[in-house]
């Protein structure tokens, strides 16, 4: 996927909290060295290696294709990868009002860390706390 694909699923995906990623955010990201993406039809994910420790940036299916599976897949493939690169744990940031990620990311081994008060803003202005969430490889 270009940076223009992956910006409309990511549109998509994500209408707050956070807000969704433009074309030009992609493309200068995935110019980091540390940068994995990780892809399927309709989806992706994309993770930030730094030694023992990585962090998931930020994962999106579109909306149409939800419920089949590709997250999950998603989410495997990066800790696979993650895992063959030396990484012993993995860090996100969740929306609190997000608990269909945070259920996924559970299934993972992925637990409450922190809790980031007021950290994203929903649709209205109003604010909403981000939870970082932990999983060991």
């Amino acid at each position: 996927m270009n940076a223009v694909e992956l910006a409309a699923i990511h549109g998509a995906s994500f209408t707050y909290a956070p807000r969704p990623w433009t074309a030009a955010e992609f493309e200068s990201l995935l110019k980091s060295p540390n940068i994995k993406l990780f892809e399927q039809a309709g989806g992706f994910v994309v993770f930030r290696f730094a030694g023992p420790e990585a962090d998931l940036l930020t994962i999106a299916v579109d909306p149409s294709l939800r419920r089949q599976g590709i997250a999950k897949k998603l989410m495997q493939t990066g800790h696979e990868s993650a895992k063959s690169a030396g990484v012993e744990e993995v860090f996100l940031e969740v929306s609190q009002e997000n608990p269909a990620a945070k259920s996924l990311y559970e299934q993972f081994g992925y637990e409450v860390r922190a809790i980031r008060k007021n950290y994203y803003f929903g649709p209205n202005g109003q604010k909403i706390n981000g939870l970082v969430m932990r999983c060991s490889l």
